[in-house]
């Protein structure tokens, strides 16, 4: 059943350089910082823990997503040579229940290759293997859908000031 994006991420080396390129490209903003989240699950079949900065904003009701990853743990932020996957990274819907959606993707030959949480959400990030690299990622977290409702309300009364606001995640 086709659905519109919530969300379009990317990756990059410097969190608050990229915001700051948003705010002076497109105005952007205002920008949401949550600093040191932390996400364990599995890469490919093994454990891991990754440490991330993200930083979340609003373009209509579409999510724009800065993703810096933190520590070289092995995940989808980061390629084989352990190096950033600095870009275009992936889309995201925001699911009621992560693993039927799992079970809906894996039936339309898409492969889970990150599965992670946190307090807040559980990700699973999934690729055709007809298209490596290009990721789907389905989150599900409590309140999630009004947490974003929100975001968009504050994006499009949004007068340019206090275009930061940070929160810490540990």
């Amino acid at each position: 059943m086709p659905r519109a994006i919530d969300q379009v991420a990317w990756i990059v080396d410097d969190l608050d350089a990229a915001i700051v390129r948003r705010l002076h490209a497109d105005g952007t903003g205002p920008w949401t910082v949550f600093r040191n989240v932390e996400m364990a699950g599995t890469y490919l079949g093994r454990e891991t823990k990754v440490t991330m900065d993200v930083g979340l904003a609003y373009a209509g009701d579409l999510q724009l997503e800065l993703i810096a990853p933190t520590n070289s743990a092995p995940s989808p932020y980061r390629g084989k040579d352990g190096k950033a996957r600095i870009g275009l990274h992936h889309v995201a819907y925001v699911v009621e229940q992560l693993e039927e959606a799992v079970a809906e993707a894996r039936a339309a030959g898409l492969d889970p290759v990150f599965e992670a949480a946190n307090a807040a959400v559980r990700v699973a990030y999934l690729q055709h293997p007809a298209e490596p690299g290009a990721l789907t990622e389905l989150i599900e977290g409590e309140g999630m859908r009004a947490l974003m409702k929100q975001g968009i309300a504050e994006a499009a009364n949004w007068g340019g000031t206090d275009p930061i606001r940070e929160i810490s995640a540990s």
